[in-house]
């Protein structure tokens, strides 16, 4: 499970640079690499990569080699026709010799790092598809296009491009709609939704204590009228691309830390082989036990939020290293987990009787790829699988340099004075938001998706649809529960017993308010974070409306959240945590689909449109992400890496051109037209 910031501004701060193993000012480091649509994007640094050790950095540098070579994967799982579409924007973009500033160019160069930062050509927030500025006539005209032999292939794409009826969708959420059928992406092919989940349920054994988690690394579709599953591994579907995972996962093998990183290394190249879940388990369980190493990384099919029903895993890499003084405020939630589980406000039934392996650190990020990239995560709690969670234990990391630049960025942009009510809730905000953000990242990572159980014979995926959307609202619930917990000041995470109310009050502003500049006028709220908190926003303030909890003011014409009592506030977010895990537990599938399609989807139009007048008068791209710093090998004469250097300053369309150039590894129909 990840954990995504809302979205922020960005301003380039002073800053140093790290090159190799040695630190070098820079006059300013820039933050901003690009701003289009409705996005900027930004840098992050590589803080104290030089004391790492140098054979510390070849690992990196191998495993982040190993991190970009699965990019196309990606690609692909989000749509059939994405790569070649790629292929047919990048050529005409590169290959361009007339005016740049017409406007049909222009279009074309929107069009082209919008596709690039949502990895093809659905939103990746919204899920709906771009709409491009250009016209078919003037694409159909490029020299680039005119060169090529056969124009049929692209022929094939024009509608795809171009006509919103076809593949409007990428992860269609609708209720009593197929799934499958109005969903867009690429992980089913000649199949429709009764019969995949005919299909999975035939393969599940409700009485397997150790199940794996079906579907999670194969596309499903029909051949010779019997559904069959293509597997993605070394062999089988998406070979290429995962051949040069494994060599790269090789080379980095004799520069692992210790034993047990090597083990972990080998694992994940056997189920990269065998393509069997088993091995995935494995891998999972051995990486979930490794607490020691100073470096790590994650690398696979990992989080389901870009399948409609919840099962295939999206390519997804992030290599990390350990952040040594930051780690000691999530060491000590991971050290208390016993004492947070028994004093949860849910049912005992449904609570860990042991809690097992819960680690958590904070990590800096060296490298973000597939599902990471350039979207990122800020939080993350693995493995997903709730049987070796509960057996093995599970381990959460923040990344604390990706945050830090969201946090730099957001300063000074005018957000707190258009939409916070008073001036006393500001400057609680301004003291004690960044910690308190931190934290509840922290405790949604490290204990809430790592709290509960579910009751013997329950089916893991039994809530569906809503299974992420209700699995992260249950994660959400039990941070923002104990952020107000007098432990927290016991155990010197916060020195002020009013810090909790700067993530409450934002919480709540975001839930019922802001977050709706990602959405567009007139549609339903899909993705699964966005509706886990207008869940929570929305559910608090109904049900607190006989004490008058929550309010919504009217302020010269403008909306204004006012919290009236954040004791009551807490108490309601226990009694919504108790429900939402007792669904889980349960896989009580009624009561999840209730919740979510009563609280989380519709929106006020009158309230949209205020916030999105209000919003624009800020210039704040709704959406951010990240630009990778760039690492290069450092070799003697005989050719041998000996270190590695990192360097900052690359920008957006340059990073994802050369990434297109030199990763690419399968063909542009990898399944076909």
């Amino acid at each position: 499970m990840k954990l995504f910031i809302p979205a922020m501004a960005a301003l380039a701060i002073t800053a140093s640079c790290a090159s190799g193993g040695k630190t070098t000012e820079a006059d300013e480091f820039d933050y901003t690499a690009d701003r289009f649509a409705d996005i900027e994007v930004l840098r992050y640094q590589v803080p104290a990569f030089e004391e790492l050790t140098p054979q510390q950095r070849i690992f990196i540098y191998y495993l982040t080699e190993a991190a970009l070579a699965g990019r196309d994967i990606l690609w692909d799982q989000n749509g059939k026709y994405n790569l070649a579409i790629r292929d047919l924007i990048e050529g005409v973009y590169t290959s361009y010799n007339g005016d740049r500033e017409d406007p049909n160019f222009k279009a074309l160069e929107t069009y082209l790092k919008q596709i690039e930062f949502a990895n093809g050509i659905h939103h990746h927030y919204s899920m709906d598809k771009f709409k491009p500025g250009f016209t078919k006539e003037w694409l159909m005209g490029q020299e680039w296009v005119l060169k090529q032999g056969n124009l049929a292939d692209i022929e094939v794409l024009l509608p795809v491009i171009f006509d919103p009826a076809v593949m409007p969708k990428r992860v269609n959420q609708a209720e009593g709609q197929d799934l499958i059928l109005t969903s867009a992406n690429n992980l089913y092919d000649g199949v429709n939704q009764a019969e995949v989940e005919a299909y999975f349920n035939a393969l599940k054994d409700t009485t397997d204590i150790t199940p794996v988690s079906w579907g999670l690394n194969t596309r499903v579709v029909k051949e010779n009228g019997k559904v069959t599953e293509q597997v993605y591994k070394v062999g089988g579907l998406y070979t290429q691309a995962i051949e040069r995972i494994v060599e790269n996962l090789e080379k980095a093998l004799p520069y692992a830390e210790n034993d047990a990183q090597k083990d972990i290394v080998a694992k994940l190249i056997a189920y990269y082989r065998s393509g069997d879940l088993k091995d995935f388990d494995a891998y999972s369980i051995a990486w979930a036990e490794d607490t020691k190493s100073q470096v790590d990384f994650i690398n696979g099919f990992i989080e389901d939020y870009g399948d409609p029903l919840g099962m295939t895993g999206a390519y997804e890499s992030i290599v990390n290293f350990k952040n040594n003084e930051a780690s000691h405020r999530t060491e000590v939630i991971a050290g208390n987990a016993a004492w947070f589980e028994a004093n949860s406000p849910v049912d005992p039934r449904f609570r860990k009787d042991e809690v097992k392996g819960v680690s958590a650190k904070v990590i800096t990020a060296a490298i973000l790829s597939g599902d990471a990239y350039p979207a990122t995560p800020i939080g993350i709690n693995l493995p997903n699988s709730n049987w070796i969670r509960t057996a093995h234990g599970s381990k959460s990391v923040t990344l604390e340099n990706i945050t830090d630049a969201y946090d730099k960025a957001a300063h000074g942009n005018g957000f707190n004075e258009e939409f916070v009510i008073d001036e006393e809730t500001a400057k609680l905000m301004d003291d004690y938001l960044f910690i308190t953000d931190n934290l509840h990242t922290d405790l949604h990572e490290c204990l809430g998706h790592a709290s509960g159980r579910l009751l013997p014979g329950v089916d893991p995926g039994a809530l569906k649809a809503h299974g992420s959307t209700l699995e992260e609202a249950r994660a959400d619930l039990f941070a923002l529960y104990y952020l107000a917990d007098p432990k927290l000041l016991e155990l010197g995470l916060l020195d002020n017993p009013d810090a909790y109310k700067a993530e409450y009050y934002k919480y709540i502003l975001n839930g019922l308010m802001t977050q709706l500049t990602r959405v567009e006028p007139g549609k339903d709220i899909e993705e699964a974070h966005m509706r886990n908190r207008q869940l929570i926003a929305k559910w608090v303030y109904e049900k607190g409306k006989a004490d008058n909890v929550i309010e919504l003011v009217k302020r010269d014409g403008k909306t204004f959240v006012k919290i009236n009592d954040y004791g009551k506030m807490r108490q309601l977010i226990g009694q919504l945590l108790a429900e939402v895990q007792r669904i889980k537990s349960e896989g009580d599938y009624a009561a999840g689909a209730a919740l979510v399609e009563n609280y989380a989807v519709k929106v006020d139009p009158e309230l949209h449109k205020e916030v999105l007048d209000r919003y624009a008068k800020l210039d704040i791209a709704p959406y951010k992400g990240f630009v990778n710093p760039s690492y290069t090998p450092v070799l003697d004469k005989d050719g041998n890496i000996t270190d590695v250097t990192v360097t900052y300053g690359e920008d957006y369309l340059p990073q994802v051109l050369r990434y297109s150039r030199d990763y690419r590894t399968l063909p542009a129909f990898a399944t076909g037209k």
